[in-house]
C-alpha cells in the first residue's frame, strides 16, 4: 500500500480496493455525492456496473490508521473516437462526507495518478471542476470533446505521448440504467 505524504501516512493509507469493501465504497459514494446539485445519485452504481464488467483498471481506496474506509477513486479505460486506446477516466471519487477537506481526495488522485502512469497511460480524463482538477494538471482542451460538444468541466491530463484530440465516451457502464 502506498502511503500519502509522511507528514499523513500516520493517519491514512491508499492502496487496490480489497475483497469485501464494495459495499463501504457504495455507502461512501453514494452519502458523498447525495448533497451535489449536479448528481442524479448513479455513482455507485457505476462503480458497481464497472467491477462487475471487469473494467475497473485501478479501484483505489482510503484506510484510516483506525481502518476505517473513508474514499474511493475508480479509473476505467475510454475510447476516443470510438476507438480502443490508453486513456483513462477519473471518476468516480468519493470521500466520506465527515473526511472531506482534508486532503484525502488529493491523495487518491496524486496515487491513481502514479498507478496510470506505471500502467504506461497516455493520458487521464474527466469530468469536473476546472478550479479544483488544475492542481493537477487537467486542462480543458476544445479539440478532445465529450458526448460531441467541447465542455468546460471535461479535462484531459496527458501523461505520455501526443495529445488526445477527438470524442471521448467513457465505459458503458456510465449510462447503463
Amino acid at each position: 500500500m502506498n502511503t500519502i505524504p509522511p507528514h499523513d501516512s500516520e493517519r491514512l493509507r491508499i492502496g487496490p480496493e480489497r475483497p469485501g469493501d464494495a459495499s463501504e465504497i457504495g455507502r461512501i459514494t453514494t452519502a458523498a455525492f447525495a448533497p451535489m446539485p449536479f448528481s442524479d445519485g448513479d455513482e455507485a452504481r457505476v462503480i458497481d456496473a464497472l467491477r462487475e464488467a471487469g473494467a475497473l483498471s485501478v479501484s483505489l481506496v482510503a484506510i484510516t490508521a483506525e481502518g476505517e474506509l473513508v474514499g474511493h477513486i475508480a479509473f476505467s479505460l475510454v475510447r476516443i473516437d470510438d476507438q480502443p486506446g490508453d486513456w483513462y477516466g477519473l471518476g468516480p471519487i468519493s470521500v466520506a462526507p465527515r473526511m472531506q477537506r482534508q486532503g484525502i481526495g488529493s491523495a487518491l488522485i496524486a496515487d491513481g495518478l502514479d498507478r496510470l502512469r506505471e500502467l504506461m497511460a497516455a493520458g487521464c480524463v474527466l469530468l469536473g471542476s476546472p478550479d479544483y482538477y488544475r492542481r493537477f494538471g487537467f486542462l480543458s482542451d476544445p479539440t478532445l470533446t465529450y458526448q460531441g460538444q467541447p465542455n468546460r468541466y471535461f479535462q484531459r491530463l496527458v501523461l505520455k505521448g501526443p495529445l488526445a484530440k477527438g470524442d471521448a465516451s467513457f465505459h458503458p457502464a456510465f449510462d447503463a440504467p
